[in-house]
């Protein structure tokens, strides 16, 4: 009867214990919609075209090609092995494709076949921790006019005088760079809603039609600048292996490691202006 007595309040004290971590659960997982990182007015602001910058897509004299984002729907099986990777989530587009071009098939007598193939050491994930845009962020043209000696104020234009390709790029060397690069411009290009490029080239004798004032008794100068997204976080690197066990199949991720990492990446067909004028030349 003792026993009895023991073993009841034992379970009693059990299911109450369940029972508050459950109400736990459910009260966190209330309030955590409370929580959620709306973007405030000012950081959708700091994304916005500024009215010094154009787009020169139609005017460009050198077609740039249209980059298309590498992103990559997971197949359904692609998705239940990803799924099974408990330690890390795995967004590289390039893993993806091999799981997408993956079939897996168990005969009814493999039952008890057990096996573990290594695929590799992959940087699996990019976590964003900033992003932000420098619209000078590299000079590509000068125009000028002297009007020291006019009596009337002389218009100036942008005119493209050598033909220019600006590159971007990571700012430190990294394992498997075109996997990282990848993936940190599918997320800038989600958070800014800008054309992005790792490279973008602009024709010599692209033109605006946009004028400026050089006043008599002043020179004028005209200087074009591509813009770019400065991007930085962290990559989630790990090896990874295809495990095979009691008919199941799964992805498992060894000797985990991350590593910071920064990109500048050019925004594409786009140009920052700025316009001054002085008494003498500079």
């Amino acid at each position: 009867m003792k026993r009895f007595l023991a073993l009841s309040v034992m379970l009693s004290m059990m299911l109450t214990l369940h029972l508050h971590v459950y109400a736990e659960t459910i009260n966190k997982d209330e309030e955590e919609p409370q929580k959620s990182s709306e973007v405030t007015p000012d950081e959708k602001k700091s994304f916005e075209i500024p009215n010094s910058v154009l787009n020169i897509g139609k005017d460009n004299t050198y077609t740039n090609p249209t980059q298309e984002l590498p992103y990559l729907k997971p197949s359904e099986l692609a998705q239940r092995l990803i799924d099974t990777s408990e330690a890390v989530s795995i967004k590289n587009p390039d893993l993806v494709k091999i799981l997408n071009e993956s079939t897996i098939s168990f005969p009814k007598l493999a039952i008890g076949f057990r096996a573990s193939i290594y695929l590799g050491e992959w940087p699996l994930s990019y976590e964003s921790e900033g992003t932000e845009v420098n619209w000078e962020f590299q000079k590509v043209n000068t125009n000028y006019v002297d009007n020291r000696g006019g009596n009337a104020v002389h218009k100036l234009k942008y005119y493209q005088e050598q033909q220019k390709k600006i590159n971007g790029g990571l700012t430190a060397k990294i394992p498997n760079s075109e996997a990282v690069q990848k993936m940190m411009m599918i997320k800038a290009a989600e958070v800014t809603h800008l054309p992005l490029s790792f490279d973008t080239v602009i024709g010599q004798g692209t033109k605006k039609e946009q004028t400026y004032n050089v006043p008599p008794s002043q020179v004028g100068y005209l200087n074009s600048y591509v813009p770019a997204v400065h991007e930085t976080g962290k990559v989630t690197y790990g090896e990874v292996f295809l495990t095979f066990k009691g008919g199941k199949s799964s992805i498992e991720v060894k000797n985990i490691t991350q590593q910071g990492i920064g990109a500048w990446i050019p925004i594409q067909d786009h140009l920052s202006f700025t316009f001054m004028s002085s008494n003498q030349p500079r």
